[in-house]
């Protein structure tokens, strides 16, 4: 095996790595030093985890397991401070000497932070990687202020984060118009004038002067004119410079970048570079398509194979949602060359071509972007358009006469024009996979790799799909919460916390309800996600509940209701036997024990309730929450206090588990037990979380069911303390409320994030993920773990008293 040392951990290295264990598993014994306390993670999507739309857990791209099945020696959060080339060793910050045969530089690059006076303030950050990324949510919140120097990519996605974040924020930009490298001023135009609509306030041709601090902190940016722009957080979006200095320190050949050759070899023959830490004949690259290209690429000449990196044209686009924009090619004023412009400002629609000797040269689209790739084959490919010049600004739909069905533009592109930039997939890439049995999304994306990345191109690859498949394609059917919404509860649930939406009328006015107030479908699930999202801001709507969570009782055919008071664990004495008892007299209830081991009172007056709340509640029971979507029961056997089979305290366990978990609010109600040896009495292997004790400690198991559907329990994780169990189940818990769809049990919510393997990385494998699913449980606990028997009867005894007062004040 070689040994190959692979410095940084980003996107190209990673891509190279792919490839290289696709061709030669087994070839290459790989260690990677990445300075980043982490792998490879998609940064093209860093924008959606800003502004909330996504987690840093979506958009890792290798994960541990990765790592340890391609046997790479991972040193993450470790840099590398030299390279000794005539020992062939790596010098890590350890102190450790790493040999090698082959070297691979992906170092990257640096974020350009301008030096004004005050830019080491505390709140000045670039905006980079994840921990710039973890920085600016942590500044975030409603009534903040953030500015974003820089108008470009970056910089406006940052900005567009923060908004959704709940800032108030001010982009501002030196130039005249925003994306001055990718826009002309019409464009840019278009973009200010939407941003502005979406509450973000743009400053161009603003020279920043000084950054005004307070204790430390950044308070203000003061511009040259004296105009102070008050902020909590200011970020740097102003570029990016080639982290060469490790090669450079090591003796290579560099300029503004490492420089390489065709194959991505340095000036050593033994050392590769690739991404945006190299130059390659004069070039800079930033973009991820074209360090797509060079890992390809270096891959094969690690693998001996003959290749050549050849530079091509990118196209843009801006990951900021409603703004529809793309750009492609060299759109200056210039000798010889003609503009075609289309501008409908009623739409906000602007599109304009830049042609030479009969070809595109140049592309700017704004508000309608749809045929951005037909365009763009065009300009790669050199066409001459002169036979289409009348028509050619309106798309290949009108090629050739009257417009054609929507699917013209995708028919119209050629094999070779590419779909997917960010990966470098083409037409005939994705047909070929379509043919050899790839007919989904998901299909196409393992295996060409396209719209795994940004994403954007997805919808492009469907039209692909439905084009190649015709009657045969299913388009994948997305059901929307209720007939209010074409929202999904997946977006649903994303846009509540992107846009910082914390009432029922914001969500309804934000995302577009068609009805005024909501129906019985949506009303339920907009409260729970609500009440999880925000449970401090939130206040709980009893009236978008079901009825008998209204009423706190399970509602009878007869119209009468169940009361069912919580025993902790199975567990109770003879006081509360006693209430029960004298409770069922006064009201004239049944009583029936279940199967979750507690006693439920039937045949209770809707008017009585508030009375046996009472009479209940003063032998210090509480409600067992039969009615909600909620913790239910935690169903346990007798274990070593009785049995002479039990292992462990399986009632202290469960006793202990349910007065942690209960008043916590769920998607679908929540059963779990605790069964004190294998023999299983207390039947744990169906719940949707059981505990099976053990000789060696506990095992969990999750997502069991025994209602219409039977299903047991799949191995969540094996423990050997009771601490770790709760905790365990305290973060599946919180991990399920965040992640279900209402009215989803654990089992269906299992199956829909990919398995058990990712829940098991989040809640046993991290214990950082731990720690922050248990901690945002805690805080709704602080709100929701409270009795609402108890609760009813103070707010009536409260109402009572100042209606007393009144007669007495009348009296006298």
């Amino acid at each position: 095996m070689q040994k190959l040392v692979v410095i940084g951990a980003g996107m190209a290295s990673g891509r190279m790595l792919e490839h290289l264990f696709e061709a030669a598993p087994g070839d290459f014994d790989v260690t990677l030093f990445n300075a980043e306390p982490r792998g490879n993670y998609n940064r093209i999507m860093l924008s959606p985890v800003l502004s909330g739309e996504k987690s840093y857990d979506e958009i890792v791209t290798h994960d541990a397991d990765w790592y340890a099945r391609n046997g790479v020696h991972c040193r993450f959060g470790e840099r590398v401070t030299a390279i000794d080339r005539a020992r062939k060793v790596v010098l890590g910050a350890s102190g450790d000497e790493v040999p090698y045969d082959k070297l691979v530089i992906a170092t990257g690059s640096n974020p350009f932070i301008v030096p004004l006076p005050g830019h080491d303030l505390d709140g000045v950050v670039a905006y980079r990687d994840l921990d710039d990324t973890n920085r600016m949510i942590a500044a975030a919140g409603p009534g903040r202020r953030a500015v974003v120097i820089g108008g470009g990519l970056l910089g406006l996605e940052a900005a567009a984060g923060l908004r959704l974040r709940g800032m108030e924020v001010t982009v501002v930009h030196l130039p005249g118009h925003l994306m001055e490298r990718q826009l002309d001023p019409a464009a840019g135009y278009l973009l200010r004038r939407t941003l502005g609509e979406r509450g973000i306030e743009v400053l161009c041709g603003a020279n920043s002067k000084e950054i005004v601090g307070q204790d430390g902190k950044v308070a203000a940016l003061r511009l040259e004119d004296g105009t102070e722009i008050a902020c909590d957080i200011l970020v740097m979006a102003v570029g990016i410079r080639p982290a060469a200095a490790l090669g450079r320190e090591a003796g290579l050949t560099t300029g503004r970048a490492i420089a390489v050759d065709a194959t991505m070899t340095t000036s050593d023959p033994d050392v590769l570079a690739l991404g945006e830490c190299v130059e390659f004949e004069g070039q800079l690259f930033g973009l991820v398509a074209p360090l797509y290209d060079q890992a390809k690429v270096a891959a094969q000449t690690l693998l001996g194979q003959s290749a050549a990196f050849v530079p091509r044209e990118v196209s843009t686009k801006l990951k900021v949602t409603g703004c529809d924009l793309f750009s492609a090619g060299d759109f200056a004023e210039g000798e010889g060359r003609e503009d075609i412009v289309f501008r409908d400002p009623a739409r906000g629609v602007y599109k304009r071509l830049v042609l030479k000797d009969d070809r595109i040269v140049g592309a700017v689209m704004y508000g309608d972007t749809a045929d951005g790739n037909w365009f763009y084959g065009l300009m790669k490919d050199g066409a001459d358009v002169s036979a289409m010049r009348e028509t050619l600004i309106f798309g290949p739909g009108f090629q050739g006469g009257a417009p054609a069905d929507p699917m013209a533009a995708v028919a119209a592109l050629p094999d070779e024009a590419e779909i997917c930039g960010c990966n470098g997939v083409s037409k005939g890439m994705i047909v070929k996979a379509i043919e050899g049995g790839a007919h989904t999304l998901d299909a196409i994306k393992t295996c060409t790799k396209a719209s795994g990345s940004c994403g954007g191109c997805s919808g492009l690859v469907e039209q692909v799909l439905a084009l190649t498949l015709g009657g045969e394609f299913v388009k994948p059917a997305v059901k929307p919460v209720c007939g209010c919404t074409d929202l999904t509860h997946e977006e649903l649930r994303r846009l509540i916390r992107s846009k910082s939406l914390k009432s029922m009328p914001e969500v309804m006015q934000e995302l577009g309800w068609k009805t005024p107030d909501g129906c019985p479908s949506c009303r339920p699930a907009l409260n729970f996600y609500l009440l999880v999202e925000w449970p401090l801001e939130y206040r709980d709507d009893l009236q978008s509940r079901f009825v008998n969570e209204r009423n706190h009782g399970n509602i009878q055919k007869d119209g009468t209701y169940s009361v069912m008071p919580r025993m902790f664990g199975g567990m109770t004495n003879a006081d509360e036997l006693r209430a029960i008892a004298d409770a069922a007299d006064k009201y004239g209830a049944a009583v029936k024990v279940t199967g979750g081991q507690r006693i439920d009172l039937l045949g209770i007056r809707k008017e009585d309730l508030p009375s046996i709340w009472a009479d209940l509640g003063a032998a210090g029971m509480v409600s067992g929450h039969a009615y909600t979507k909620g913790l239910r029961t935690v169903k346990t056997c007798v274990g070593t206090d009785w049995c002479r089979f039990g292992t462990q305290d399986s009632t202290g366990l469960g006793i202990r588990l349910e007065k942690r978990l209960w008043g916590s609010w769920t998607p679908h109600k929540f059963k779990l037990a605790v069964t004190g040896c294998p023999r299983n009495c207390a039947e744990a292997t169906c719940k949707d979380l059981g505990v099976v004790c053990v000789e060696s400690g506990y095992e969990i198991g999750v997502g069991g069911a025994a209602g219409i559907e039977l299903k047991a329990t799949e191995p969540l994780a094996k423990v050997a303390t009771e601490a770790e169990v709760i905790d365990i189940t305290v973060a599946f818990l919180q991990l399920y409320r965040e992640g279900a769809n209402y009215l989803d049990r654990p089992h269906k919510w299992i199956a829909k994030t990919g398995g058990l393997d990712w829940i098991r990385a989040r809640v046993v494998d991290d214990l950082d993920s731990r720690r922050a699913l248990i901690e945002r449980f805690d805080i709704s606990q602080s709100v929701y773990q409270k009795d609402p028997w108890a609760d009813h009867v103070a707010t009536r005894a409260a109402l009572y008293t100042p209606l007393a007062d009144l007669t007495k004040e009348a009296a006298e």
